[in-house]
């Protein structure tokens, strides 16, 4: 070993060498990218490089979807924490405790009010990092709490849908979720107001059949999973060779299942030129009078 390799490179390494923090850098899951999580929040969480839109925290997406990062939460009702007594590997009652302390969230449904664009609007945004966004009944009547504050403040309801499906540890209870949730959007429709659905990556199960494909309009995130039944299940089910990307945001926009697709950055102008088109009937009315 010559003296270059055994005392001059480890004498360089050490003085290049730099403790770098572990939360400095994200990697892009698309193109693998490396990317300095200042630039990245600056961006909203969608790579540069490749336009791939990452998920967001509930308050994140609150914070770009308000104006000036304005908004009131509500406090939802409570509801029961395990109906059914579960246990798997672990109690639900330990997993609704460990989802808590890890989102600061009470579940996977975060309602708010306040200004798009300089119009009121309510705006739920489902909570991904909650247990992957599954539909219990604390959602349920989360959602039925954000249709009645809409009702009451003459105002759209604005969802963000990202979920896993149904969950498991409520049973049929979760299930009973789904119409539930559908007389909160009659609700809407009997006050005559819009009730607009921006699907993200992934919005899959029960959400998915029921109230994220209700609204009067559907607007969707680029690339986004949106299905009942993930691809892999149907191909073993049907036991044939499906379409490309068949359950992504562009083939349901071409085959009329999504409206819009839209870029995180366009959606606050692009909510409050809809809100402002849509209107309710009392406000429309109003300006005919």
């Amino acid at each position: 070993m010559s003296w270059l390799t055994k005392h001059v490179r480890p004498k360089l390494r050490s003085l290049l060498q730099r403790d770098v923090p572990d939360n400095l850098w994200t990697n892009c899951e698309s193109c693998s990218q490396m990317l300095l999580n200042k630039d990245l929040e600056r961006k909203k969480k969608v790579c540069p490089h490749c336009g791939h839109h990452m998920r967001a925290t509930a308050r994140e997406r609150m914070e770009w979807t308000f104006d000036n990062g304005q908004f009131t939460t509500i406090e939802l009702p409570a509801t029961a924490t395990d109906p059914l007594h579960f246990r798997d590997s672990k109690r639900y009652t330990d997993r609704l405790k460990t989802a808590k302390a890890k989102s600061s969230l009470e579940d996977s449904l975060l309602v708010a009010h306040g200004k798009i664009e300089g119009r009121d609007a309510v705006v739920a945004v489902m909570a991904f990092e909650f247990m992957a966004g599954t539909m219990g009944s604390a959602l349920g009547e989360a959602f039925l709490a954000a249709a009645r504050l809409a009702v009451l403040q003459k105002a759209p309801l604005i969802i963000f849908t990202a979920s896993g499906g149904a969950r498991m540890q409520e049973g049929v209870v979760s299930l009973m979720q789904m119409p539930r949730t559908t007389i909160g959007v009659e609700m809407l429709r009997e006050a005559g107001l819009p009730y607009i659905v921006v699907l993200t990556n992934p919005t899959t199960g029960g959400v998915s059949a029921s109230f994220a494909m209700l609204g009067d309009v559907h607007i969707a995130e680029p690339n986004a999973l949106i299905a009942f039944a993930g691809p892999r299940v149907i191909r073993d089910t049907v036991r044939e060779e499906l379409p490309e990307g068949f359950q992504r945001s562009e083939y349901l926009r071409e085959h009329g299942m999504v409206d819009i697709i839209a870029k995180r950055e366009e959606l606050p102008a692009l909510l409050g030129r809809l809100i402002g088109l849509l209107g309710s009937k009392e406000a429309t009315s109003e300006a005919n009078a």
